[in-house]
Protein backbone atom coordinates (compact mmCIF):
# COMPACT_ATOMS: atom_id res chain seq x y z
CA UNK A 1 0.00 0.00 0.00
CA UNK A 2 1.27 3.47 -0.62
CA UNK A 3 0.20 6.44 1.49
CA UNK A 4 0.87 9.61 -0.19
CA UNK A 5 0.31 12.58 2.14
CA UNK A 6 2.49 15.40 1.18
CA UNK A 7 1.90 18.45 3.42
CA UNK A 8 3.35 22.03 2.10
CA UNK A 9 2.80 24.83 4.59
CA UNK A 10 2.67 28.91 3.55
CA UNK A 11 5.25 30.61 4.74
CA UNK A 12 3.34 33.67 4.91
CA UNK A 13 -0.08 35.25 5.20
CA UNK A 14 -1.58 34.66 1.61
CA UNK A 15 -0.47 31.27 1.36
CA UNK A 16 -2.66 28.24 1.51
CA UNK A 17 -1.66 24.83 2.71
CA UNK A 18 -1.57 22.60 0.31
CA UNK A 19 -2.87 19.39 1.37
CA UNK A 20 -3.28 16.07 -0.16
CA UNK A 21 -4.64 12.37 1.02
CA UNK A 22 -4.18 9.85 -1.05
CA UNK A 23 -3.80 6.23 -0.86
CA UNK A 24 -3.21 3.36 -3.29
CA UNK A 25 -3.78 -0.32 -2.24
CA UNK A 26 -2.49 -3.02 -4.64
CA UNK A 27 -3.23 -6.58 -4.63
CA UNK A 28 -3.32 -9.27 -7.45
CA UNK A 29 -6.22 -12.20 -7.88
CA UNK A 30 -5.64 -14.13 -10.90
CA UNK A 31 -5.03 -12.34 -13.67
CA UNK A 32 -6.39 -8.99 -12.11
CA UNK A 33 -3.87 -6.31 -10.66
CA UNK A 34 -6.62 -3.92 -8.70
CA UNK A 35 -5.46 -0.78 -7.11
CA UNK A 36 -7.40 0.78 -4.90
CA UNK A 37 -7.36 4.08 -4.77
CA UNK A 38 -8.64 6.65 -2.15
CA UNK A 39 -8.65 10.01 -1.26
CA UNK A 40 -8.09 12.97 -3.23
CA UNK A 41 -6.22 12.26 -7.32
CA UNK A 42 -4.86 15.53 -8.19
CA UNK A 43 -1.55 17.21 -9.09
CA UNK A 44 0.17 16.41 -6.08
CA UNK A 45 -0.46 12.81 -5.55
CA UNK A 46 -0.75 11.72 -9.49
CA UNK A 47 2.93 10.81 -9.58
CA UNK A 48 2.21 8.02 -6.58
CA UNK A 49 -0.59 6.72 -8.74
CA UNK A 50 1.67 6.63 -12.14
CA UNK A 51 4.46 4.67 -9.86
CA UNK A 52 1.91 1.86 -8.80
CA UNK A 53 0.80 1.93 -12.20
CA UNK A 54 4.33 0.95 -13.03
CA UNK A 55 4.61 -1.44 -10.81
CA UNK A 56 1.72 -3.28 -12.43
CA UNK A 57 2.49 -3.18 -16.12
CA UNK A 58 5.35 -5.08 -14.54
CA UNK A 59 3.70 -8.38 -13.55
CA UNK A 60 2.23 -10.93 -15.67
CA UNK A 61 -1.43 -9.74 -14.98
CA UNK A 62 -4.00 -9.16 -18.17
CA UNK A 63 -5.95 -6.79 -16.43
CA UNK A 64 -5.33 -3.18 -14.32
CA UNK A 65 -8.72 -2.80 -12.17
CA UNK A 66 -8.48 1.02 -10.63
CA UNK A 67 -10.78 0.83 -8.21
CA UNK A 68 -12.69 4.29 -7.59
CA UNK A 69 -15.66 3.87 -5.19
CA UNK A 70 -13.57 5.40 -2.53
CA UNK A 71 -11.81 7.83 -4.37
CA UNK A 72 -13.08 10.90 -3.43
CA UNK A 73 -12.08 13.72 -5.83
CA UNK A 74 -10.18 13.72 -9.08
CA UNK A 75 -8.67 16.99 -10.73
CA UNK A 76 -7.53 16.76 -14.81
CA UNK A 77 -4.14 15.40 -13.80
CA UNK A 78 -5.24 12.22 -12.30
CA UNK A 79 -7.63 11.86 -15.60
CA UNK A 80 -4.55 12.35 -17.36
CA UNK A 81 -2.31 9.38 -16.14
CA UNK A 82 -5.77 7.08 -16.26
CA UNK A 83 -6.08 7.91 -19.80
CA UNK A 84 -1.79 7.62 -20.10
CA UNK A 85 -2.58 4.35 -18.62
CA UNK A 86 -5.23 3.18 -20.70
CA UNK A 87 -3.08 3.46 -23.75
CA UNK A 88 -0.03 1.56 -22.05
CA UNK A 89 -2.17 -1.76 -21.38
CA UNK A 90 -3.66 -1.39 -24.83
CA UNK A 91 -0.13 -1.39 -26.18
CA UNK A 92 0.65 -4.48 -24.40
CA UNK A 93 -2.14 -6.92 -24.92
CA UNK A 94 -3.68 -5.60 -21.37
CA UNK A 95 -7.29 -4.54 -20.45
CA UNK A 96 -7.30 -1.31 -17.83
CA UNK A 97 -10.92 -1.04 -16.25
CA UNK A 98 -12.47 1.20 -14.07
CA UNK A 99 -15.09 0.90 -11.07
CA UNK A 100 -17.67 3.91 -10.84
CA UNK A 101 -16.65 6.34 -8.93
CA UNK A 102 -18.39 8.79 -6.64
CA UNK A 103 -20.15 12.05 -8.04
CA UNK A 104 -17.63 14.17 -8.96
CA UNK A 105 -15.15 11.18 -10.33
CA UNK A 106 -17.66 10.17 -12.22
CA UNK A 107 -19.16 13.03 -13.47
CA UNK A 108 -15.17 14.25 -14.72
CA UNK A 109 -15.42 10.64 -16.49
CA UNK A 110 -18.58 11.33 -18.22
CA UNK A 111 -18.16 14.68 -19.10
CA UNK A 112 -14.77 14.17 -20.73
CA UNK A 113 -15.75 11.01 -22.61
CA UNK A 114 -13.13 9.10 -20.65
CA UNK A 115 -16.08 6.65 -19.42
CA UNK A 116 -16.72 6.12 -23.50
CA UNK A 117 -12.95 5.43 -23.90
CA UNK A 118 -11.98 2.82 -20.58
CA UNK A 119 -14.26 0.46 -19.57
CA UNK A 120 -16.25 1.16 -16.16
CA UNK A 121 -17.85 -1.71 -14.15
CA UNK A 122 -19.93 -1.35 -10.99
CA UNK A 123 -17.37 -2.90 -8.59
CA UNK A 124 -14.60 -5.72 -8.51
CA UNK A 125 -17.33 -8.21 -8.24
CA UNK A 126 -19.11 -7.19 -11.61
CA UNK A 127 -15.69 -7.32 -13.35
CA UNK A 128 -14.70 -11.35 -12.27
CA UNK A 129 -17.92 -12.24 -12.59
CA UNK A 130 -18.22 -11.04 -15.93
CA UNK A 131 -14.96 -12.71 -17.27
CA UNK A 132 -15.81 -15.40 -15.68
CA UNK A 133 -18.93 -16.05 -17.28
CA UNK A 134 -17.17 -15.28 -21.11
CA UNK A 135 -14.43 -17.49 -19.95
CA UNK A 136 -17.10 -20.50 -19.46
CA UNK A 137 -18.71 -19.58 -22.50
Amino acid sequence: MVAFSPTREGSGEGHEDLQSDFRVETHSTGRVTTLRLSGELDLLSSPALEEELEHASGSDCDVILLDLRDLEFMDSTGLHVMVKAHQRAQETGRSLVLTKGGDQVQRLLDLTGVAELIRIVDSPAQLLEADQARDGA
